[in-house]
C-alpha cells in the first residue's frame, strides 16, 4: 500500500478518522463577528479591496518577457491612477493589498494610497506560493514584506492576504507570531469571524474573501492556456450587485476583491462605477478599510458595541 512520508495511506479514502479530522480542524471558522450595528448605525458594511500585484505575477514564475511584464505594468501605469480617482470622486475608503516587490517597483504609487486615507496591507514578497514553501522561507518573506511596507510608508500593517489566498499549515502561526489584527484570504463564511486553530480560538479576525466576488475569475485571459475572458462587465456587476443587496438584507458585509490590472482597464471600471451608484442608492451604509471592519469585528469578540468599537468612525453614504 503507498504511504506518505508519515507512514499513513496516501488514498485519503484510506486515512483514519484522526486524520481527516487533523486536517479539518487545523484552522476552522469559529464565532461570527457581527454587531447588531454597524458604527454610525449603518445597516450594512461594505469592504473594499485591491490586489496590487502589478508585474509579481510573472516574476513569481520566473516569466521575464516584456510582454507578459507589461501586463502588470498596465495596473501602476493606468489601473491604480484610474481607481484613486474613482474612489476620490465618492469618497470611499479602500485596503490595497500589495506583494513588496510591487511596492519598491512602485514605491509612489504606495505612498499614495495611503496619502489618499487608504490602507495598505501585506500580500507576500513577490506573490509566492507560500503551499511550495518551507516554514521558514514562508516567514522570512512575510517579515521582509511587512518590514518593507513599513519602511516605504512609515506605516506598519495591521492585516495581511496571502498571495493567491493560499494558506500552508504554517501560515496560521507565522500571522499569530508576527502579531497581525486580521487576515483576509479563507472563505469559510460570508461575514467576519474569529479564526479557530485544533479547537482553540486566536483572536484572529477573518475577513473572508471568495472567488465570486473577485474580478479575475471573470476576466483573466491567458494566451497559451484555457483560460479566457467569458463575461461582460455588466453581467459581473449584477452579480456583485445581488451579492450587495443580500449583505444588506441580511445587515451583513460586502467584501470586494479587485485588482488593478483587470478591473482597471475602461469597460471593467465601468462595471465598479456602476456598483458603486447602485450601493450610494441605498441609506445606512459604513464603506471600511479591511482593518476597520476587523476592529469592528474584534470589538463583537470582546463585547463592545459597534458605536463603542468604532466611535469616530462614521455612517458613510457616497
Amino acid at each position: 500500500m503507498p504511504t506518505d512520508d508519515f507512514g499513513l495511506p496516501s488514498e485519503s479514502w484510506r486515512w483514519p478518522e484522526r486524520t481527516w479530522r487533523g486536517h479539518i480542524d487545523a484552522v476552522r471558522a469559529g464565532r461570527r463577528l457581527v454587531p447588531d450595528r454597524w458604527p454610525g448605525g449603518a445597516r450594512v458594511a461594505v469592504a473594499l479591496s485591491f490586489d496590487s500585484d502589478h508585474e509579481t505575477i510573472p516574476l513569481r514564475d520566473g516569466e521575464t518577457s516584456p510582454g507578459r511584464l507589461a501586463q502588470g505594468e498596465y495596473g501602476a501605469r493606468a489601473g491604480a491612477p484610474r481607481i484613486l480617482d474613482l474612489l476620490a470622486r465618492y469618497g470611499v475608503p479602500a485596503t490595497f493589498f500589495m506583494p513588496a516587490v510591487s511596492a519598491l517597483v512602485h514605491p509612489e504609487e504606495a505612498r499614495a494610497y495611503t496619502r489618499d486615507g487608504h490602507e495598505l496591507a501585506v500580500h507576500g514578497w513577490i506573490h509566492e506560493r507560500n503551499m511550495l514553501l518551507d516554514r521558514e522561507d514562508e516567514k522570512e518573506l512575510t517579515v521582509r514584506a511587512l518590514d518593507t511596507l513599513t519602511t516605504l510608508t512609515g506605516r506598519r500593517p495591521v492585516g495581511i492576504r496571502t498571495p493567491s489566498w493560499d494558506f500552508s499549515d504554517s501560515t496560521l502561526d507565522i500571522m499569530l507570531e508576527l502579531g497581525f489584527a486580521y487576515d483576509s484570504s479563507l472563505m469559510a463564511d460570508d461575514e467576519p469571524y474569529e479564526i479557530v486553530a485544533e479547537g482553540r480560538p486566536t483572536g484572529l479576525v477573518e475577513i473572508p474573501v471568495d472567488w465570486i466576488r473577485d474580478d479575475a475569475p471573470y476576466f483573466t485571459m491567458d494566451r497559451y492556456g484555457s483560460v479566457r475572458p467569458h463575461s461582460r462587465p455588466r453581467d459581473v456587476r449584477e452579480i456583485w450587485t445581488d451579492e450587495f443587496d443580500a449583505a444588506y438584507r441580511d445587515g451583513g458585509v460586502f467584501q470586494l476583491t479587485l485588482h488593478p490590472h483587470v478591473i482597471g482597464h475602461r469597460s471593467r471600471l465601468v462595471a465598479l462605477r456602476e456598483l458603486l451608484d447602485h450601493i450610494a442608492a441605498h441609506p445606512g451604509v459604513w464603506y471600511a478599510t479591511h482593518a476597520q471592519l476587523a476592529d469592528t469585528a474584534r470589538g463583537v469578540l470582546h463585547g463592545r458595541t459597534a458605536a463603542g468599537s468604532a466611535a469616530d468612525t462614521p455612517e458613510h453614504t457616497p
